[in-house]
């Protein structure tokens, strides 16, 4: 893992694949040699310079540098599977160039030095994936037009017969006049138009980017679709719609919940011989991830403590220029160990249901690590680390008099709007408490996350809501005065 975790910067030296050291474990930048086919074409080097995109055993995808120009390279695993992978890209490629659609185009594929298939694309200059705009944009109102922009594309490409297979906006470059489309091998030609059912299931993927009460962004996102398709927006159609981003957005938890345990683009996993871990790129970038395991209780101790209990000890603290806090949740004994060996650590749990709050887009501390120690094959302890957040907890809040009423009654309608989103999907918060929730500047945020449970019984479910729903209410009633009526009755 040594390779894999050092940073790019502190290692320039350039490594060859050759030399028998997989790519995604390699140090940036290395040399990729590709054997062209056609053979009579020679062989081309490329200078990979770091990754783009990572599937752990299919494909990995650089930036990188050929013959003096910027070039994208996609590599395939050698897994069974791989050539015909390679077949899909090549056509997939062709045939959007056929139909007049945008993609970077094809400057040569063939073999790397380890009998890897390796296809080269120019790079788009001045341009950015419609995610990291998505991601960076200043307000929801220009969200939604980008999502309208590249909605209109979609619907252009449904008409000509085009169906992307694994539809997400990290599929699409965006420069100033243009939306390009990237990852061929996964769109599916077909003489016919995409038919009203498929295309409302697509749209839904889309529209599952806005905000869930954001009605009149999704009601605008489906009319410019419809309008490019020639269809009218039927109430059927939008009953379909809602029905089809809810479910989007179930298996997008699942998926983005496997992702986050493993290496990714996003994450790294870490094991030692006593730890196993998982870290978010940002926080360990250009620091040794092993350092902070082995340091993690002392900088515990060095830091300000925030709870020193017999079940966990929390602690605020700087690593990597990062502000985080930690929670170690402690040993009590064998057989407890033995319970959360098999039930999976509390730490891990808290990483996975943070990462659940993230797809639903609602407010929780930034997950940046969780740990195991290992004792065996037991766990011994866990840490969970999340970037810290300024906020004054709900009591304070709700009984500070500088805080006018309107605003009280605001922040719980919008943790109760929370803890009704949740329920929606099958989740419940399960330790709903004042000190549970902080009151930041954007508003209420969730944490205290290790008591969340997905369900898979509905009548639990409601049982747990309820109960989850009862303590916010109740404070509510006693800090907001009677001239400010409320209604109790949930969503």
């Amino acid at each position: 893992m040594g390779a894999e975790t050092a940073s790019r910067d502190k290692n320039p030296q350039a490594l060859s694949v050759s030399a028998g050291i997989k790519p995604y474990m390699a140090t940036f930048p290395f040399e990729l040699r590709i054997d062209c086919i056609p053979s009579d074409k020679g062989a081309e080097s490329v200078l990979c310079r770091e990754y783009l995109r990572v599937v752990p055993g299919r494909r990995e995808v650089y930036d990188g540098v050929w013959d003096g120009r910027s070039v994208v390279v996609k590599v395939f695993s050698r897994r069974i599977g791989a050539a015909g992978r390679l077949r899909k890209e090549l056509q997939g490629l062709h045939r959007l160039e056929s139909c007049g659609v945008n993609t970077p185009k094809l400057l040569f594929y063939g073999k790397a030095s380890d009998g890897r298939f390796a296809v080269v694309t120019e790079k788009i200059a001045d341009s950015s994936t419609v995610m990291d705009v998505f991601s960076k944009a200043q307000t929801k109102a220009e969200q939604a037009d980008l999502l309208v922009r590249l909605c209109r594309e979609l619907a252009s490409q449904h008409t000509k017969g085009l169906l992307q297979e694994d539809l997400h906006l990290g599929n699409f470059l965006l420069d100033e006049e243009r939306i390009y489309t990237l990852d061929p091998g996964q769109i599916r030609f077909s003489a016919r138009a995409v038919d009203r059912t498929r295309s409302i299931s697509l749209l839904a993927l889309l529209a599952r980017c806005l905000p869930a009460d954001d009605t009149e962004s999704v009601s605008r996102l489906a009319r410019e679709y419809f309008a490019v398709r020639r269809w009218s927006f039927e109430k059927d159609d939008e009953a379909r719609l809602w029905e089809q981003m809810k479910l989007h957005t179930r298996r997008m938890i699942r998926r983005q919940l496997r992702k986050c345990v493993r290496t990714s683009k996003r994450t790294l996993r870490v094991k030692t011989g006593k730890h196993l871990a998982v870290f978010d790129r940002t926080f360990c970038r250009g620091a040794r991830p092993e350092d902070f395991i082995e340091r993690i209780d002392d900088l515990m101790d060095k830091g300000r403590i925030l709870k020193a209990g017999n079940t966990c000890y929390l602690s605020r603290l700087t690593w990597n220029g990062k502000d985080v806090v930690v929670k170690r949740y402690n040993h009590k004994g064998f057989i407890h160990s033995a319970r959360h060996t098999i039930k999976r650590s509390r730490a891990r749990h808290s990483w996975l249901h943070a990462h659940r709050l993230g797809v639903l887009q609602i407010a929780t501390a930034k997950p940046v690590a969780y740990i195991e120690r290992l004792k065996g094959l037991l766990v011994w302890n866990s840490y969970f680390v999340t970037e810290y957040v300024e906020g004054q907890k709900l009591y304070h809040y709700l009984r500070d008099e500088n805080v006018a009423a309107e605003e009280r009654l605001a922040i719980t309608r919008r943790i109760l709007d929370m803890l009704d989103k949740l329920a929606r999907y099958g989740t419940t918060h399960g330790d709903v408490k004042p000190s549970n929730i902080l009151v930041t500047a954007n508003g209420p945020c969730l944490t205290d996350l290790d008591g969340m449970r997905a369900h898979k019984s509905n009548i639990v479910c409601k049982r747990r809501w309820a109960k989850d729903r009862a303590l916010i209410s109740a404070l509510r009633k006693k800090s907001i005065p009677a001239e400010y009526p409320v209604n109790e009755k949930p969503k």
